[in-house]
C-alpha cells in the first residue's frame, strides 16, 4: 500500500477517498478540534493531527508516496474577494514548504474552481515554476462531482504534480453518464420518519443538487448558501434557509430541509461515516469536503502512475 500525509484534512472527504484508492494515511493534519473529532470517530487507528499548519512539524514523514491536501479556499472564492497572496488564509507557501520537506512522490491539492480564474494566472504559474523546479510536472484541471457519481454539479480544481522521474500522470475519466438526482439520492432519508410526500418529492427532485456551500467561522448558522444557491434549492423543493435537525415527519407540509446526514449523502459520504460536533459545525466540515468518489478517481491515476514507475525501475536493475 501506498502511504500519503495529508493536510488541511477537514471531515475526511480527500482522505477516505484516497484510502479507497489504496493510500495508507501516516497523518492528517488538522485545525478545527470538531473535524478532528471527526476523523478520529471513524477512522481510530489514523494519526489525527490537531495542529495549525504554519506551526506543525513536518519533518519525520520522508519517503512518503504522496502529500495532499485542500488548502483553505476563501483566498479564490468568487463569493469572498479574492485576494489570493494578499489574503492571510493562503497556505499554498506553507504547503510548498512542507512539500520540500518531505519531498514525497506526488501531490494533490484540491480548491475552488475560482483558482483557475485569468486574474490568478500568475498565482498558478508561479507554483508550476516553484513545483518544477522542485523536481515535479504539475497539471491542473476543474473536475465536476456530478461527473464521479456525485448526486450533486460541484466543481473543484484539481492540482496534482508527479515527481518527473516518475511515470507520466493521467486524469480520470468521467465514471458516468447519468445523473444522479437529489430526488433519487435521498428519498429514503426524506421518508425515514414516515413522511408521506417523500416519493412525490423524489420525483420532483428530479436534477442533481446545486453546490454545497459550508461557509467559514465567519459565516452565521447552517444554511445551504446566499440567495442564488437557496433558489437553486428551491426549484428542487428544499428550503435552503437552514439545515433541520431530523427528517420530516408523518404529518408534514410544506418544503422539506436537508438535515446534516442529508447533505453529507449528497457529498458521497457513506452512511457509516459519523459527522461530529454541533449542527453548524457538521454542516460546515460536510459542506467544505471534497467528495470522496473525487479523491478515490484522481488518488487512483496517481497511484498507476506511481506503481508502474516502481514497476520501470525493478526491470531497469
Amino acid at each position: 500500500m501506498l502511504t500519503s500525509v495529508e493536510i488541511c484534512s477537514g471531515a475526511g472527504g480527500q482522505a477516505l477517498g484516497l484510502e479507497q484508492a489504496g493510500f495508507s494515511h501516516l497523518a492528517l493534519v488538522e485545525i478545527d478540534p470538531d473535524a478532528c473529532q471527526t476523523l478520529r470517530t471513524n477512522r481510530p487507528r489514523w494519526n489525527v493531527v490537531n495542529a495549525d499548519l504554519q506551526n506543525w512539524d513536518p519533518n519525520g514523514f520522508g519517503e512518503v508516496d504522496l502529500l495532499a491536501g485542500g488548502v483553505p479556499c476563501p483566498p479564490f472564492s468568487v463569493a469572498g474577494r479574492q485576494l489570493g497572496s494578499d489574503d492571510e488564509r493562503d497556505l499554498f507557501p506553507r504547503a510548498l514548504q512542507i512539500l520540500e520537506a518531505i519531498s514525497p512522490r506526488a501531490l494533490m491539492f484540491e480548491n475552488v474552481r475560482g483558482l483557475l480564474d485569468r486574474r490568478f494566472d500568475d498565482y498558478r504559474e508561479n507554483l508550476n515554476s516553484r513545483l518544477r523546479k522542485l523536481g515535479y510536472a504539475p497539471s491542473w484541471r476543474l473536475l465536476n462531482a456530478v461527473d464521479f457519481g456525485v448526486p450533486q454539479i460541484r466543481q473543484r480544481v484539481v492540482l496534482v504534480a508527479i515527481r518527473q522521474d516518475c511515470a507520466e500522470f493521467n486524469w480520470p475519466q468521467p465514471a458516468l453518464h447519468k445523473v444522479r438526482t437529489v430526488g433519487e439520492a435521498l428519498v429514503d432519508l426524506m421518508a425515514s420518519e414516515g413522511w408521506l410526500g417523500a416519493e412525490d418529492w423524489a420525483a420532483a427532485a428530479n436534477a442533481a443538487a446545486p453546490t454545497l456551500v459550508g461557509g467559514s467561522k465567519k459565516h452565521g448558522g447552517p444554511d445551504l448558501g446566499p440567495t442564488r444557491a437557496r433558489e437553486a434549492w428551491k426549484k428542487l423543493g428544499v428550503d435552503g434557509s437552514g439545515v433541520a435537525d431530523s427528517p420530516p415527519g408523518v404529518g408534514f407540509e410544506g418544503m422539506p430541509k436537508l438535515t446534516v446526514r442529508m447533505a453529507a449523502r449528497v457529498q458521497a459520504f457513506p452512511d457509516d461515516w459519523l459527522i461530529t460536533g454541533k449542527k453548524t459545525s457538521a454542516y460546515r466540515q460536510v459542506g467544505n469536503a471534497l467528495p470522496p468518489p473525487i479523491a478515490k478517481a484522481v488518488g487512483l491515476q496517481i497511484k498507476s502512475a506511481l506503481v508502474s514507475s516502481a514497476i520501470g525501475a525493478e526491470v531497469a536493475a
